[in-house]
């Protein structure tokens, strides 16, 4: 069978092995190398950057331009995130721009470069398609570099990603955008094993200082999040649906919005706007409706009212879709034929039309009712510790499970539900990311008023539970974090994960358990090492790992 494509970056590529005729995503052959193409001049732009001095402590504005370029096209590659291929191709336009803008400024200035093909090729747009068919992932032919590569770009991508959502807020750090960019070149040209395991994990380095950038921006824009009950039903307004993760996007939305007649809803990984006390201080955020990304098709058809998506976790529609013309996009996302919303220079955008159409449809249809509960982020949970502590040393909890990361759409994910329903009641869990659908709203009650289910936020809110972990490892008096009474049980969907984890075992985790299966892209030299090295394992059935994680 001929190969079309080659992708291998999510949890659910096909086979467990690699998508190779169409994308399980939706992505299409074409798109997929149009990415794999912008990919290998982004690392085009990296050899050259590692051979241009970085101008640390004077951040240039071109320097800052290339970086902000970079961190747009890298999401732009994520999972989910972007399905329009016109959209890619413009990005592979500018890549070139930059690239030969670059190299006349460095010879300039007799800074001679190496002679590289992704340095020198010049193709026009009827040669994309064919280039990029040369240039993927399969064009490392050693397993084991190509998985060392694989494992470290995917990490760059869930950091850019990161990046971009502080970036929106005010907030950038030069240094880490470089050692992305910087990165990247060295993927190009390395090819030593024991450099490349080492950069992975300097990654996960770099990836802490990401979330924790993000977790500045966040709270210095909107506050520390506080535990909230959030509407899981609807009102009887017209509304809009928000979807992905920028809170800068929503925020916006939100002011444009207020006097408008309309109420403003969350979906998926924006429930954690309603923590917030500068975001849930407007009256017309109504509520979180539905479920995690992979529902979509059919929750989307009964809102009525149109959907924006900030980031990734896209789910084409089918044909006939009844949403399907009044959606729109904004950022790193796109999809053909959906309305894509800019900002201007000052990162402002004009909502406008989105607001409008609102008004002209029927308030959203009640798919559930009641109430979630979430909220619990480092600084809420910091204020609970006392309370925590006592329940600890008197024996009321005995553990907690770390469940945080990414939903999809695989029958074997149920193994989350019922892992969470099956768990012992002196077991709290602590999330983050859309993997908390699968138990949120499950009545599992609490532990002296202690809710078992601590909803930390968003993906990158998985830095919330780090925190948590070393400042209980504090109080406890503990040297290693590992001797702590936690249980890291995370399933896992695209490369945002990929960063979660990195930064995981930089922090000197060990023991985590990724699931519902391992990555493809691990070949299995690379995943020996992870298991030898840091205790990395799968999941099996709910009865024999609560008897392995010691909570049967």
């Amino acid at each position: 069978m001929n190969e079309k494509m080659f992708c291998f970056q999510c949890q659910e590529t096909a086979g467990g092995t690699g998508c190779k005729l169409a994308g399980v995503c939706g992505k299409s052959p074409e798109t997929a190398h149009a990415q794999d193409l912008l990919i290998y001049l982004l690392k085009g732009l990296g050899v050259i950057a590692n051979h241009v001095p970085y101008p640390k402590g004077h951040y240039c504005e071109n320097r800052q331009r290339i970086h902000a370029f970079v961190n747009d096209a890298l999401f732009s590659t994520i999972t989910n995130a972007n399905f329009d291929c016109e959209s890619i191709y413009s990005r592979i336009d500018h890549a070139l721009e930059l690239r030969n803008w670059w190299k006349e400024r460095t010879a300039s200035k007799g800074i001679e470069l190496p002679q590289m093909d992704m340095l020198e090729w010049q193709g026009g747009r009827s040669d994309y398609e064919s280039k990029a068919k040369q240039v993927g992932v399969l064009a490392e032919d050693n397993e084991d570099i190509r998985s060392l590569k694989e494992l470290t770009l995917y990490g760059l991508k869930g950091m850019a990603a990161y990046l971009e959502h502080a970036a929106r807020l005010g907030e950038v750090d030069g240094d880490n955008n470089e050692y992305i960019l910087r990165t990247l070149g060295e993927l190009a040209t390395c090819q030593n094993p024991d450099t490349l395991t080492a950069m992975a994990l300097k990654t996960g380095d770099w990836g802490v200082k990401a979330m924790a950038l993000l977790d500045k921006a966040n709270t210095k824009a909107f506050g520390n999040p506080e535990i909230t009950e959030v509407n899981i039903g609807v009102g009887k307004r017209p509304g809009i649906l928000v979807s992905g993760h920028d809170l800068s996007d929503i925020q916006q939305l939100l002011e444009q919005s207020k006097d408008a007649g309309i109420d403003i809803y969350t979906h998926s990984e924006m429930l954690p706007a309603h923590y917030y006390p500068q975001l849930k201080k407007y009256s017309h955020l109504k509520g979180n409706y539905g479920n995690a990304w992979w529902r979509q098709r059919e929750e989307f058809a009964s809102f009525n009212g149109p959907i924006l998506f900030t980031t990734n976790c896209i789910v084409p529609p089918t044909a006939n879709a009844p949403y399907a013309n009044r959606v729109f996009t904004t950022n790193s996302t796109g999809f053909p034929g959906w309305k894509h919303i800019i900002a201007d220079k000052s990162g402002k955008k004009d909502f406008s039309e989105i607001i409008a159409l609102a008004k002209t449809c029927a308030a959203p249809s009640d798919i559930e009712q009641g109430s979630i509960v979430g909220g619990f982020a480092h600084e809420q949970v910091f204020a609970l510790a006392d309370k925590v502590v006592e329940a600890v040393k008197n024996g009321a909890i005995r553990k907690f499970v770390v469940m945080a990361g990414c939903d999809g759409r695989m029958k074997s994910r149920q193994y989350y539900t019922d892992f969470a329903q099956r768990l012992p009641k002196d077991c709290v869990i602590l999330t983050a990311g859309c993997a908390k659908y699968k138990y949120n709203k499950l009545d599992l009650g609490d532990i002296n008023g202690i809710p078992r289910v601590l909803d930390a936020g968003q993906c990158n809110d998985s830095y919330s539970l780090a925190l948590i972990a070393l400042k209980l490892k504090e109080v406890f008096g503990l040297a290693d974090v590992n001797d702590l009474p936690i249980v890291y049980n995370i399933a896992w969907y695209e490369q945002k994960a990929v960063i979660v984890l990195l930064a995981l075992l930089s922090l000197g985790v060990k023991n985590i358990h990724l699931g519902p299966t391992m990555p493809a892209f691990l070949s299995p030299n690379v995943a020996k090492v992870l298991v030898e090295n840091f205790g990395i394992g799968g999941i099996t059935t709910v009865d024999e790992d609560l008897k392995a994680f010691g909570l049967a």
